[in-house]
């Protein structure tokens, strides 16, 4: 921040829009007469977004903010992302994700058996139902990596990620938002389960003709679909996609992009 000016350090993007770097903490009286010099400049200047990220120590200036005309974007747990739009036109500013990312695991050893487990909470508990390992895929992290460590955590299994093999969209899921979920086939690297006490109930190697014919499996057309998947891999009758690492033309570090090579 440059006092001097009373207005608050900030990057350009591409968009035309400032990103408002608060560094230091303040009392409301500065902190809203730099905010309104600096929006004045900015609006002298044509700009149009303004973004503020309030880390938590300084959430005593969110309600500020907020009189200043800035609303949530997203938040996070340590900070609190506000944004305003300067023009008087219709804002432009992209909406926070909508989505969250799942996988599902499809472990299949050489005896034609898949890897299954049953959980000690959610919606599974005390069903009895022999399901795949599942989770969420944390931030930063890549589809085919959240695969196998899901399943290493679940079952002790360390696996390698073969393919991909379908997924599904739904919406209005966790809070509200849409949610992707992956179907990635791995093959183990060995058999011993060791399970996870903490969430697992149990874990064991079934012949996946068993899985796919558990009633609730075969009551349910989403998981019934996604169990004929699985016996159509076995039988080398389903084709996946492959992953291969490539470099955009937005950016020099190279990202998955899963394909079929058949």
């Amino acid at each position: 921040m440059e006092e001097n000016r009373q207005v608050f350090e900030a990057d350009e993007d591409a968009y035309g829009g400032m990103n408002v770097h608060i560094k230091e903490s303040m009392d409301s009286i500065k902190f809203i007469t730099m905010l309104r010099a600096s929006i004045s400049q900015w609006t002298n200047q044509g700009k149009k977004g303004v973004w503020i990220k309030l880390h938590i120590e300084y959430a005593h200036l969110v309600n500020d903010a907020v009189k200043e005309g800035f609303w949530y974007h997203h938040a996070e747990a340590t900070y609190l992302m506000l944004v305003c739009w300067i023009p008087q036109t219709p804002h432009t500013i992209p909406a926070n994700a909508s989505h969250r990312v799942g996988i599902g695991a499809l472990v299949i050893n050489d005896n034609g058996e898949v890897l299954v487990v049953q959980e000690k909470n959610g919606t599974f508990k005390g069903t009895g139902v022999w399901k795949l390992p599942t989770g969420v895929v944390d931030e930063g992290e890549d589809i085919c990596d959240a695969a196998i460590r899901e399943v290493h955590e679940e079952a002790g299994i360390k696996a390698e990620f073969v393919e991909l093999l379908a997924f599904r969209q739904s919406h209005k899921s966790f809070f509200g938002k849409s949610d992707l979920f992956f179907v990635c086939m791995l093959k183990p690297l060995f058999y011993n389960i060791q399970k996870q006490d903490s969430e697992i109930e149990g874990s064991q190697w079934m012949a996946i003709e068993e899985y796919a014919a558990q009633p609730f499996i075969k009551k349910h057309e989403m998981f019934n679909k996604i169990a004929e998947i699985c016996l159509a891999k076995k039988e080398n009758k389903y084709n996946g996609f492959s992953k291969v690492l490539l470099t955009s033309a937005f950016s020099t570090k190279r990202t998955y992009l899963y394909y079929s090579q058949n």
